[in-house]
This record gives structure tokens, C-alpha cells and sequence, in this order.
């Protein structure tokens, strides 16, 4: 059984819309490369026919597996977080005193996560040695990049 986790709305509604264009589109587009696999002679025979089975057994995979992980997903409400502590949904800034850089994180579920737009998932090492933390607080965080450490300069939602 998977675990609860936890999702913005916006985020869920993401999933959500993911599903249905799966669930609809997709089954209809695996369904249809099937039936003209299929037109084409001996299925024992036939690699087209097999690769369109295989392509409609892992959308089906992916179906099903999201909607497990929906079925189990709180929606948070950022106006009921209190931003002394770092939590879901925070923006952290923070300084790496390493490079003396500083740098402005969201810690977001894991299918919210998006590197580029400085979404970190809660579950990445960065983010589990900020949770519970405060303004002020230094954390030594160990990645696969190795050892980094930051002071928490500002936490805002």
C-alpha cells in the first residue's frame, strides 16, 4: 500500500487532467495502433502488433499506478501552513556557504518537483535537512554532488 502524500491543488489537478488524457486519449490511440497492427497479417508474426500490446500494457501500468498514488493524496492549503519552520510549500532562501551563493528553493511534493523552476521534492536531501528548520538555522545536506551547507536566510509560503 502506498503512503499518503501530499499535493497543492493545482498540482492534483495536474495529475488529475494526466489520468483522463491517459485514461481517454491515450487508450483510444493504443487501441487504434492495435486494430491496425492487427490488419496486417499473422499476429505470430507480426512485431508491430506486439510493440502496440506492449505500449498499451504500460500505459495501463502508468494508469494504474496513478491512480493509486491519487487515492492517496491530501491536498494542502497554503493558508494553513505557519512559515517559521520550513514545511511543504515553503520558499526557502538560503545561502550555500560554500560558493557564497544564494539560492531560493520550493519544497513541493514528489510529482510537483521541477528542478528548472526551483522546485525541489520534499523527499530530496535538500529539502529533508530543511524541513523543521527556521530562519537563521545551518544545515549540512549530503547529495550525490557531496557535501554542501546552508544557512536558512528567509522562509516565506
Amino acid at each position: 500500500m502506498l503512503g499518503i502524500s501530499y499535493m497543492t491543488q493545482g498540482g492534483y489537478d495536474k495529475a488529475n487532467g494526466e489520468l483522463e488524457h491517459m485514461k481517454t486519449i491515450g487508450r483510444a490511440e493504443a487501441s487504434k495502433d492495435i486494430a491496425e497492427a492487427r490488419e496486417k497479417g499473422d499476429l505470430s508474426e507480426n512485431a508491430e502488433y506486439h510493440a502496440a500490446k506492449d505500449a498499451q500494457g504500460l500505459l495501463e501500468a502508468k494508469i494504474n499506478e496513478l491512480e493509486k498514488a491519487l487515492a492517496n493524496v491530501r491536498i494542502i492549503d497554503a493558508s494553513q501552513l505557519d512559515n517559521s519552520t520550513v514545511t511543504i510549500l515553503s520558499n526557502v532562501r538560503m545561502l550555500n556557504l560554500k560558493v557564497k551563493k544564494e539560492i531560493t528553493y520550493q519544497i513541493v511534493s514528489e510529482t510537483e518537483a521541477d528542478l528548472k523552476n526551483k522546485k525541489i521534492s520534499v523527499n530530496s536531501p535538500i529539502a529533508k535537512a530543511l524541513l523543521a528548520k527556521a530562519v537563521g538555522d545551518v544545515v549540512d545536506v549530503m547529495t550525490p554532488a557531496g557535501g554542501m551547507q546552508f544557512k536558512i536566510l528567509e522562509i516565506t509560503l
